[in-house]
């Protein structure tokens, strides 16, 4: 396997998986990766393990069934529920701690995302009050690091899976004032001063040039004015760190990419791409209707599918994941492949039982900032 060091930078490129294009059909492309995924898989877990891996909770908040679990479930509801995490991974590097944070939605920002705000305001209820009624929220991300004992100051790394309902303005900075984040006379200062967000450079240009398609679950205005020195834009799959990867995985959006973790418990891949691990083997699923469903069309995943223009693209996508994830050490019909945001059982979707799920786990023992600094 070809590897390039990124300039300046300790991430390595990856030329490993074929990028998909249109001078090679689907079907092609899907061969290519189940001959590709395996042999990566193994590469991967011989460049090492991370040190963490952990998960936690921000937001429990509903999503259209059909987009989620696409035609397969025929449980009559109308919404599920998913758990939107943030995940934590550290590893050594140079006998210092680096950390990598994933996902840190700011979700009080999210819900201007045109299709959550017009969802929201459709409803007989104040503001307020529905989201009172409908979501949950749990912690901020920085009360979830309080929690792990790491400063803003010693995260060195950020990335999301993809842009969709992101507003990241308060994570880079900002270089003018923004009155609406309560900063009328002054720039943003950026969260997290020493880390750099991680973002292909296609998710990028696509978010900052929408297609009307795309742009209900966008917020395209805010990428206007972003800090670009905050930015670490790469083109294709990436090796962060030894046994840390993230691989181009098109589909739910043209630059979406994949987290992949060797941990002391295996392999795991995370992006939202599905959003239950059942999802990835569906002949499993106790969900009601998508066994069924996935054995009369032979489909091997159940794809969330709110943006379908690169509808088989993301199920290749899908494929490569669950090729390259281990399986759960207590049920190995199960895969390790831990959404980003994660189907969750709720009162207001009875029927809607994920067979599991991950939920906040901590795989290894997090290096406080107080050890980072002795």
């Amino acid at each position: 396997m070809a590897m390039t060091q990124l300039p300046t930078q300790s991430l390595t490129k990856i030329d490993h998986f074929e990028a998909p294009n249109l001078d090679t059909t689907p079907a092609q492309q899907l061969q290519d990766i189940r001959r590709r995924a395996p042999e990566f898989r193994e590469w991967l877990r011989a460049t090492g393990q991370v040190d963490v891996l952990a998960a936690r909770s921000l937001v429990t908040l509903p999503y259209p069934k059909r987009f989620g679990l696409w035609e397969a479930c025929s449980v009559p509801v109308p919404y599920l529920w998913m758990t939107n995490r943030m995940f934590v991974v550290q590893w050594k590097q140079d006998g210092m701690t680096k950390t990598l944070l994933a996902e840190p939605s700011d979700y009080e920002l999210g819900i201007d995302t045109p299709f959550l705000k017009r969802s929201i305001d459709r409803l007989p209820l104040r503001r307020d009050r529905a989201l009172d009624t409908l979501f949950v929220r749990h912690r901020h991300v920085e009360e979830n690091l309080a929690e792990l004992g790491i400063a803003a100051e010693d995260v060195d790394y950020i990335t999301f899976d993809h842009l969709h309902t992101q507003d990241i303005r308060r994570l880079v900075g900002t270089n003018n004032p923004a009155p609406d984040l309560g900063r009328p006379d002054e720039p943003v200062p950026p969260s997290f001063p020493n880390a750099r967000l991680i973002v292909q450079r296609a998710e990028l240009e696509h978010v900052r040039n929408v297609h009307p398609f795309q742009a209900r679950f966008h917020q395209s205005w805010t990428y206007s004015d972003i800090r670009e020195d905050q930015l670490l834009i790469v083109d294709g799959d990436v090796l962060v760190a030894p046994g840390l990867a993230l691989l181009r995985t098109p589909g739910h959006t043209l630059g979406n990419h994949t987290m992949v973790m060797n941990t002391s418990r295996g392999i795991f891949t995370s992006s939202e791409n599905a959003i239950a691990t059942e999802c990835y083997t569906p002949q499993h699923s106790k969900l009601p209707g998508v066994a069924k469903w996935a054995k009369e069309w032979g489909y091997e995943v159940v794809m969330n599918f709110n943006t379908p223009e690169y509808a088989s693209w993301q199920y290749n996508s899908m494929v490569k994941e669950k090729l390259i994830a281990d399986p759960l050490p207590d049920r190995p019909q199960l895969l390790q492949v831990f959404p980003s945001s994660e189907l969750t059982r709720h009162k207001l979707a009875p029927g809607i039982r994920p067979a599991f799920e991950h939920g906040d786990v901590t795989i290894g023992r997090v290096s406080s900032t107080a050890d980072v600094r002795q």
